[in-house]
């Protein structure tokens, strides 16, 4: 089969032949039909990641037809359209990712490939009315998404929430999920554009964090805040401590303007703001952000669809940081 390789860490990907995996018991093979980038995908390249080790094929979200099983398994999953939940070993504390916790595509080879091997438990049926290539996107940013906005945030409808950072995968898939669940949606982004098209998704103003006092200018729009959802952390968080309504839930997945260099205690317990830190999600998680998608016949946003070949392109998209929504390797 041809599986995308990274071969040493700071070298391009390279398309190389190697033998399909074989289902183990509790396993099952897909024939991935699609599979979505996360910057996760491009910090390994990089060597930016703990417990790298090479080579390795990456990759952690895909969807595809289940075409072989392993001992154990039902047969009744052959030929069905799936998608993949790649966490695994999430352990028995749904509150936070027990020791064990693993995301496929490192270690285990990853969804950049022909063929993947995952365990039974972790398919889900394909939604019917994404495609393969909208499905492969929902994986990792979509519970990812669903854990910060409902379960670790507890979102309620008609709530207000304010995004950051409006553009990324996991950021889009909060836009829409907040949307859908009746809530009032500002966002923050660095670009104007991109402010522009999270309003078609239904939210109703925001703000580009790069110019001054951004924070000053979206508490003059918006008011405060009930729920917010931040990928960045850095200097910038201390502005949402500051739009945050009394009682107000802070999720935070991702640290991509670095280190939060200060906060005022006195504004966090005085209004009783809770901040919540929250990685991937649970087995429950996903089952319920998958029904909840297709309740709501929710579509993700897709940047751009690459061929597998030339996945080393839709990496340094990604890299570049100019996608809306999600880049995605479409195979034959």
């Amino acid at each position: 089969m041809k599986a995308v390789t990274l071969k040493e860490i700071g070298k391009p990907l390279e398309i190389i032949e190697k033998d399909k995996p074989q289902p183990g018991e509790g396993e099952v093979l897909v024939q991935v039909k699609a599979a979505a980038l996360n910057h996760r995908d491009v910090w390994i390249q990089k060597g930016q990641y703990a417990s790298i080790k090479v080579p390795a094929v990456p990759g952690s979200d895909g969807a595809g037809v289940v075409v072989e099983t392993g001992e154990g398994v039902d047969d009744s999953w052959l030929g069905k359209e799936v998608i993949i939940d790649p966490a695994t070993n999430w352990g028995d504390n749904p509150r936070a990712q027990g020791r064990d916790f693993k995301i496929l595509g490192m270690p285990q080879e990853g969804t950049f490939a022909e063929y993947v091997k995952v365990p039974a438990t972790n398919l889900y049926g394909k939604p019917e009315h994404l495609s393969f290539e909208e499905a492969a996107a929902v994986p990792l940013g979509g519970v990812t998404a669903y854990r910060a906005l409902f379960t670790r945030c507890n979102l309620q409808e008609g709530e207000r929430v304010l995004v950051t950072g409006a553009g990324g995968g996991v950021a889009l898939f909060a836009v829409q999920f907040a949307v859908a669940a009746g809530a009032e949606v500002w966002v923050t982004s660095g670009a104007e554009e991109k402010v522009e098209r999270a309003k078609l998704l239904g939210a109703k103003g925001g703000v580009n964090y790069k110019t001054e006092d951004w924070g000053k200018k979206l508490k003059e729009q918006a008011g405060g805040f009930d729920v917010m959802i931040d990928s960045a952390g850095g200097e910038g968080f201390a502005q949402l401590v500051r739009l945050a309504n009394p009682g107000a839930r802070i999720g935070i997945y991702g640290r991509t303007a670095g280190t939060i260099p200060s906060l005022n205690p006195a504004e966090i317990f005085w209004k009783q703001i809770s901040i919540n830190g929250s990685t991937m999600g649970t087995a429950q998680d996903f089952a319920d952000m998958v029904q909840f998608i297709s309740d709501k016949t929710l579509k993700p946003v897709i940047d751009k669809v690459f061929p597998l070949e030339e996945a080393e392109r839709a990496f340094r998209r990604m890299d570049e940081g100019q996608q809306f929504g999600k880049i995605v390797l479409k195979l034959d």
